[in-house]
């Protein structure tokens, strides 16, 4: 069976094989755009490759430079940091939870705080990591997880 690339858009300034980048989700601002299903149908808060750049180019009000290109990209592997319980093991399906830390220096606040996530997104725990070490005391593990 043949399996078909997964296609979105993304800025012609940074369209490049290998870029990485987490989708954020739609935009109120693309609600009329006549390609938005294109760049809409990656999950958001998931993390993805770019693995060609395509030729196709369309406009855009987002990027800048007022132009996207059609890229193939690939969903990769993701880390969050979690509190560490008894609950937290490999093989687990849990309930993401943003900490809320308000350590806006702190290298670890983007995978503590989870912005990118839906709210309350169910994951799979593929594997337990190291600890973090976390600035306000909080015993934090890093986990690499799966989408459910």
């Amino acid at each position: 069976m043949i399996t078909l690339p997964k296609i979105s858009l993304i800025g012609s300034n940074i369209a490049k094989e290998g870029l990485e980048f987490v989708f954020a989700g739609p935009l109120a601002a693309c609600s009329d755009c006549r390609v938005k299903n294109v760049c809409f149908n990656l999950e958001q808060g998931h993390r993805y490759r770019v693995t060609k750049v395509r030729e196709q180019v369309n406009p855009c009000i987002i990027f800048n430079g007022d132009k996207v290109n059609t890229v193939e990209v690939e969903e990769l592997e993701d880390y969050v940091n979690v509190q560490e319980s008894k609950r937290i093991q490999e093989g687990a399906i849990i309930t993401l939870k943003s900490m809320n830390c308000d350590y806006i220096t702190c290298p670890n606040i983007e995978k503590c705080n989870l912005y990118y996530f839906k709210p309350d997104s169910k994951v799979m725990v593929k594997s337990i990591g190291k600890e973090i070490k976390c600035p306000k005391g909080y015993k934090m593990k890093q986990v690499a997880i799966t989408y459910k």
